[in-house]
């Protein structure tokens, strides 16, 4: 189920220049990310998108990944906070990226998205 919704680089790049470089190479970890997100994403939207990827416009895949990146993103800055420059900036990165996936989430929980989607 890994990497269905988005690519590890894209995670990556949302959790910034400053993420911990021994998890950002850390394959393991970013796929149960990446399987743990995507889980979510179904379940909160009582939506099963990964069975029914192949079938989405391309459009809206993009809101997937940004939900999918996001949640990844989070988890990758809560590893380790010691390389961002303050704990402001990570609040903030934090902050964004949370509103990112609740913004998101809420968009594919209405049925008339959903419809549109497929």
């Amino acid at each position: 189920m890994a990497w269905t919704f988005c690519t590890s680089g894209a995670a990556i790049r949302k959790a910034g220049s400053n993420v911990n470089s021994t998890i950002k190479a850390s394959g393991a970890a970013l796929a149960d990310w990446s399987n743990q997100a995507e889980a979510v994403i179904n379940s909160q939207t009582r939506y099963d998108w990964t069975t029914n990827y192949s079938g989405l416009k391309a459009n809206f895949k993009e809101a997937l990944a940004r939900a999918v990146t996001s949640l990844i993103a989070m988890n990758m800055i809560n590893y380790d906070m010691s390389g961002y420059t303050s704990r402001s900036e990570t609040q903030t990165m934090l902050d964004v990226l949370n509103d990112q996936v609740t913004n998101t989430i809420s968009f594919l929980k209405k049925k008339q998205n959903q419809e549109k989607m497929v």
